[in-house]
C-alpha cells in the first residue's frame, strides 16, 4: 500500500518543502528593516555582555547551515542509508554511512556554534566554549539519529499495520490508510516546525487541536457516524461534544500543572469549539457524500447484475436439447395417434416461447402467468416420458388469485434441473414439485431422484448456469427478503425456497 501512495516521493516534497520552509521564515526577518527588532535564541547575552551582535554572522548564516545540514541528513538517511541496511551484502557500507553523518552532523553543530555563540569566547575561555561545543554537538547529533531511526522504526510499523488493514473491509480500510498518512503528514510537519523556530503555546495549542481532529476523524468514520445517522445531525455532534467535555477535562486537569488555569481553559475551550463546530459538521458532510455514492455504486451493479443475470438466462433457457426433444415427442405422437395430443403438445411449446420472448423481459410479473409457465413446461415434459412406467412425476401447484407479483423464470430453474439430472428412461425416477403461497410468501419445493452420471453424457461435468444464475438473481432482487436451501444425498436431490412477494403496484 505505502507503494502505491508513492511514499517515497512523498516523503521528498514534504522535507524539501519544510527546508524552503525554514529558509524563507530567515529571509523574512531578514527584510526587516530593523534588524534591532528581530529576536533570536543568543542576541540577549551579546546585549548583556556589551558585545556586537550581527545578525548575519551570528544567526542567519549559521542557521542557513544547519537547516542544509538537516535536510541533507534526511535525505542521505532515507534514500541511501536505509536501503544499504536492508540489504545484507551493502550493510557494512550502511553502518560506514552513518558513522560519516554522525561526524558529518558533529562537526556542522561545533562550527556554527562558534557563530551562533561566539559571546563564550569573550566571558569564558576558549578551552571551556570549545569542549562545550563539542559536547553539545556530539549530544545533538546522536538524538538527530535517534530520531530518524524513530521514523524508520514508525514507518516500518505503520507499514505492517496497513498491510493488516488492506484485510479489511474497504470503508474501514480507506479511513484507516487516510488516519496514518494524516498523522505521518503531521509528524513531519511538527518536527520540521520545532527545528525551524521556538515551540510556543500556540503552536502546541495548534497542532494538539489538529492531532485531535485526525483521531476524531477515524473515530467517527468508523463507528461514530454510523452509530448516529439514522439519529441525525444533532445525535452526532451530541456524541462529539461529550467526547470534547470527557477529553477535555483530563486536558484541563495535565495542562493545567504546566500552563496557568486561564491558559488551560482557553485551550480546552478552543478545541471543544473548532470540533464541534467545524470539524465534526464537516465530517457528517463527507460521510453523507461518500455514502450517497455507495448508495449509487450499489444500485448501479445491482441493476448491473440483474440485466446480465436475466440476459445469461433468457440464453440459457433457449436451450436447442430441450427444443429437439420437444418436437421429437411431439412428431412421435403425431405418429402414434389423433392430432388432439400433437396440437395440445404445439400449443403448450407456443405458449411458452411467447412467455419468454415477452414477459420474460419485464422486471416483475403476476405469479399466475409464471405459474401457467411453470405448468406449460411440466405438461410438456410430461408428454415426453409417459411412455416410461417406472418414471413418476407428481406436482402440487397452487393457483394464484392475487396481486402478488415476482421476477420472470424464477421457479424454471430448479424444475429445468430436476427433469435434466433427476429423470433417466433406463431407471426408476421419482420428482415432485410443490409450490403455495401463504400471506404473500411463496414456498416452493422441488425433489428428484439422483442417478449416477454416465461417462458418455456430454453434460455430466456440466450443472448449466441455472441454479447459480438464480442464486444471484435472488440476492439481488430479493436481498434479505428470501431463503434457498439445497439439499443432496445419494439418493436425492432436494431445493426448498421461500420468498416474500410484493402485490401488484
Amino acid at each position: 500500500m505505502l507503494e502505491k501512495i508513492d511514499l517515497k516521493r512523498m516523503e521528498f516534497w514534504g522535507a524539501t518543502a519544510l527546508y524552503a520552509l525554514a529558509l524563507i521564515l530567515l529571509l523574512m526577518d531578514v527584510s526587516d528593516s530593523n534588524m534591532v527588532r528581530v529576536w533570536t535564541p543568543y542576541r540577549k547575552f551579546f546585549e548583556q555582555n556589551h558585545l556586537h551582535y550581527s545578525y548575519s554572522k551570528n544567526y542567519f548564516f549559521p542557521q542557513v547551515a544547519r537547516f542544509t545540514g538537516y535536510y541533507g541528513a534526511f535525505l542521505l538517511w532515507n534514500f541511501v542509508i536505509v536501503p544499504c541496511l536492508l540489504v545484507r551484502r551493502r550493510m557494512v557500507w550502511g553502518i560506514v554511512l552513518i558513522a560519516f553523518l554522525l561526524g558529518a552532523l558533529w562537526s556542522l553543530l561545533i562550527v556554527t556554534d562558534t557563530w551562533l555563540r561566539s559571546y563564550l569566547f569573550y566571558i569564558k575561555s576558549d578551552d571551556y566554549a570549545y569542549n562545550l561545543f563539542m559536547k553539545q554537538g556530539l549530544v545533538t547529533a546522536v538524538w538527530i539519529l535517534l530520531a530518524l531511526g524513530g521514523y524508520l522504526l514508525a514507518k516500518r510499523i505503520i507499514a505492517n499495520l496497513l498491510v493488516h488493514i488492506g484485510q479489511l473491509p474497504l470503508q474501514y480500510r480507506t479511513v484507516a490508510q487516510n488516519v496514518f498518512l494524516a498523522l505521518i503528514v503531521w509528524g513531519m510537519v511538527g518536527v520540521g516546525i520545532v527545528m525551524v523556530t521556538t515551540v510556543t503555546k500556540p503552536f502546541i495549542l495548534a497542532m494538539g487541536i489538529i492531532l485531535f481532529s485526525i483521531l476524531l476523524y477515524g473515530l467517527s468514520f468508523s463507528t461514530l457516524i454510523e452509530d448516529t445517522l439514522q439519529k441525525g445531525l444533532w445525535a452526532y455532534l451530541l456524541r462529539i461534544a461529550a467526547i470534547c467535555i470527557g477529553v477535555g477535562l483530563m486536558l484541563f486537569v495535565i495542562v493545567g500543572t504546566v500552563w496557568r488555569q486561564r491558559d488551560a481553559t482557553l485551550a480546552v475551550t478552543a478545541n471543544g469549539f473548532f470540533q464541534v463546530f467545524i470539524c465534526a459538521p464537516l465530517y457528517w458532510m463527507l460521510y453523507q457524500r461518500g455514502l450517497n455514492t455507495r448508495r449509487q455504486l450499489t444500485s448501479l451493479q445491482t441493476a448491473l447484475g440483474s440485466s446480465s443475470a436475466n440476459l445469461d438466462f433468457l440464453r440459457s433457457q433457449i436451450n436447442p436439447h430441450f427444443l429437439f426433444n420437444a418436437l421429437n415427442t411431439l412428431y412421435g405422437t403425431a405418429l402414434q395417434e389423433s392430432a388432439e395430443r400433437t396440437g395440445e403438445g404445439i400449443q403448450r411449446l407456443g405458449d411458452m416461447m411467447r412467455f419468454m420472448l415477452r414477459e420474460n423481459t419485464q422486471e416483475k410479473i403476476l405469479l399466475a402467468r409464471e405459474i401457467e409457465y411453470l405448468r406449460n413446461y411440466v405438461a410438456l415434459q410430461t408428454l415426453r416420458i409417459q411412455a416410461s412406467p417406472d418414471i413418476t412425476i407428481s406436482q402440487h401447484i397452487e393457483d394464484d388469485l392475487s396481486d402478488l407479483r415476482i421476477a420472470p423464470m424464477l421457479l424454471i430453474p430448479f424444475v429445468e434441473n430436476a427433469f435434466k439430472h433427476g429423470i433417466s428412461l433406463r431407471k426408476p425416477s421419482q420428482l415432485a414439485i410443490s409450490l403455495q403461497i401463504r400471506e404473500g410468501r411463496l414456498y416452493f419445493d422441488v425433489r428428484n431422484t439422483v442417478h449416477e452420471k454416465q461417462d458418455h453424457d456430454i453434460e455430466a461435468d456440466k450443472n448449466g448456469i441455472g441454479l447459480e444464475n438464480v442464486r444471484l438473481r435472488l440476492q439481488l432482487l430479493y436481498p434479505q427478503k428470501h431463503e434457498l436451501v439445497v439439499r443432496q444425498t445419494a439418493l436425492e436431490f432436494f431445493i426448498h425456497l421461500t420468498v416474500q412477494l410484493t402485490e401488484k403496484v
